[in-house]
């Protein structure tokens, strides 16, 4: 008999908001269909909890969120993964109720689109990101559907075709996350946030998410589909099997 995996995003209720934490440290909080598909199940509770108002998104670890799974993208593909992360972002910009994520560590790939969906983002000064997608044959395809709505064009453009690593205090100042502060003023900016979230009232909260995410929206449904099926192509190429493969490689 087969053990029942262990659960690696969980979800807890106080105070009106409802915290749910990656916690996959075995591989960076990567985005394997495991744990996506946890997420995605404890987003929908905390959308139907009538008692929640603010959805914080955070990770246990020194890692937020490391992207896709290579390790599964590798040998498996990204076709059905690719379109999860799309629906991904649609759910988090869609929820009537406001999502904020803390970030911490490292911050990469399609971790990046979590942060973008999300409606606020508070970052550690010392955070760092980077689009990687660039550096491996791949291109950052369906995370652009939200990360290229909140950067400015010339920071898009320079994180996107560089692939290199920026900070917190860079990410604030390219529109990526709301605001970056001391690593030690983290949690007490966070909880001030949503503790403020938490005093809007749920008809209020919900429209007018509605109004600000309308065009962003609009902007994954025009393109998910073509960028779900860019990213599995680029996934499948031998460029990018053999830049994953030699990646893995390094790590073992």
């Amino acid at each position: 008999m087969s053990e029942t995996p262990a659960e690696l995003v969980h979800l807890s209720v106080a105070d009106s908001v409802a915290t749910i934490t990656l916690d996959s440290q075995h591989n960076r909080n990567a985005l394997s269909r495991q744990l996506v598909t946890e997420l995605f199940g404890h987003l929908e509770a905390a959308e139907a909890d009538d008692t929640v108002r603010v959805v914080l998104v955070r990770a246990e670890g020194r890692v937020f969120c490391s992207g896709a799974d290579l390790a599964e993208a590798s040998t498996e593909g990204m076709e059905v993964g690719a379109r999860r992360i799309v629906d991904l972002q649609r759910l988090i910009a869609t929820m009537s109720k406001p999502v904020v994520t803390r970030l911490h560590g490292a911050v990469r790939a399609g971790g990046i689109g979590i942060v973008a969906a999300s409606d606020i983002a508070i970052a550690s000064e010392d955070a760092t990101f980077a689009l990687t997608e660039v550096k491996l044959g791949l291109a950052a395809a369906i995370i652009s559907l939200t990360v290229h709505a909140r950067m400015n064009p010339r920071a898009a453009a320079l994180t996107t075709l560089g692939g290199e690593v920026f900070t917190g205090a860079d990410a604030a100042a390219y529109g990526l996350v709301t605001k970056a502060v001391p690593a030690d003023a983290l949690d007490d900016e966070v909880a001030a946030v949503c503790a403020s979230l938490a005093t809007g009232a749920p008809q209020g909260l919900r429209e007018s998410k509605r109004i600000l995410n309308r065009d962003l929206v609009a902007r994954i449904d025009a393109g998910g589909e073509e960028m779900a099926r860019l990213s599995a192509s680029l996934f499948a190429s031998d460029e990018a099997r053999e830049a994953m493969t030699a990646f893995l490689n390094r790590k073992k």
